[in-house]
Order: structure tokens, then sequence, then C-alpha cells
């Protein structure tokens, strides 16, 4: 039996202020609610990247980073990032650390359907092997990082619109670089 997955709405100063089914959150007038985003790392320093699946409501196709998603009402937020990496891609990520604790984005697809998310940023790691839900996923590629991460930022790679934001924000070496502190999170995302 499966339970309806719920997304956390938030007010403008990131508090939650209530629920709705994550099934029709996205749409022309798309509340303001807490995801996350993140970068998946091989042991040779590799990000994943992916491509969503065809049938995804927002950016259906559109490569991006490794995982995102939606924490679940009073889900820890590395919590709800393991979960979102074993679920889409099949693999478990070790070592989450919180990159960009105050990210926030709001992008229009051309039909009118709105992103609208706070959404913290995470590196991880993996040694698994992958096993992308189809669901979820619709392709996958390894690719180095500081190449990614130029051709993201001079524009010559299509990307999500999301994910060209972060890569912006984001360390030159993510894996290396220190992780932040949770209580610069959003106050619905904070568990302590």
């Amino acid at each position: 039996m499966s339970t309806e997955e719920l997304v956390v709405l938030l007010d403008e100063a990131g508090q939650a202020v209530g629920t709705t089914p994550k099934q029709g959150v996205h749409h022309r007038d798309t509340p303001l609610h807490l995801a996350f985003s993140c970068y998946l790392f091989d042991a040779e320093g590799r990000l994943l990247m992916t491509r969503r699946a065809l049938t995804k409501s927002t950016w259906p196709g559109a490569w991006t980073n490794s995982v995102c998603g939606h924490p679940g009402p009073g889900e820890p937020m590395t919590d709800a990032v393991r979960r979102r990496v074993r679920d889409e891609v099949g693999v478990d990520a070790a070592g989450v650390r919180l990159m960009l604790p105050a990210f926030r984005y709001r992008a229009v697809m051309p039909n009118g359907v709105v992103e609208n998310e706070m959404c913290p940023v995470y590196v991880a790691t993996t040694t698994g092997t992958l096993a992308p839900d189809p669901t979820e996923v619709d392709d996958v590629a390894w690719v180095d990082w500081s190449r990614f991460r130029a051709e993201v930022l001079d524009g010559s790679r299509e990307i999500s619109p999301w994910c060209r934001e972060q890569v912006a924000l984001l360390p030159k070496d993510p894996l290396t670089a220190p992780g932040q502190d949770e209580s610069a999170l959003p106050p619905a995302a904070r568990t302590a």
C-alpha cells in the first residue's frame, strides 16, 4: 500500500505553512515549497548528470544535476537526500553535505508550468552501481566536474534552469569545500 507523497508549503520566510500532495503541486500558480538538489560524485570525482524522465511534469527530458526531490513533512533534509538518491538512481549516498542552504529559484516552462522552490543544495558521493528508476530518470552520464562547470557557466551546455543557477554558486571544487551549517537552512528544513 503506497501513501500519498506530501510537499511542505512555505511562506516567504521559509516557515512551513502546510502541505499539499506532490502530484498536483506544479502548475501555472505553483506555491512556494521546500525541495532540494543533490550533486552526486563517484570515486574519481566525476559528477552524475541525469536526464529527467519524459513523463515528468516539470522539465521532462532535461539534463540536470544528479537528483532532485522534496522532503516529507518533518523529514530531515539529509535523510530525504539519501532516500531520493536511492529511489531515483539506485545507489547509497555517502558524505551528504549541505553546500547552498538558502538557494531559491522560480522558473517557468514554455507551457506556463512553474517551479517555485526553496531548494537547499547538497553534495554526496557514491561507489555503487547505478540502477536508475525509469519513471524518474531517462538517461545518466558521469562527467568531469571542471569541464561540466565551465560548459554550464559559458552557456554551451543545455541544462535545467535550477542547475544552471546552482552551478554558478557552487564552489569550484565542491568535494573539498567545507559544508555549510544547517542553521542557515530555511526554518522548515532545520532539524534542530
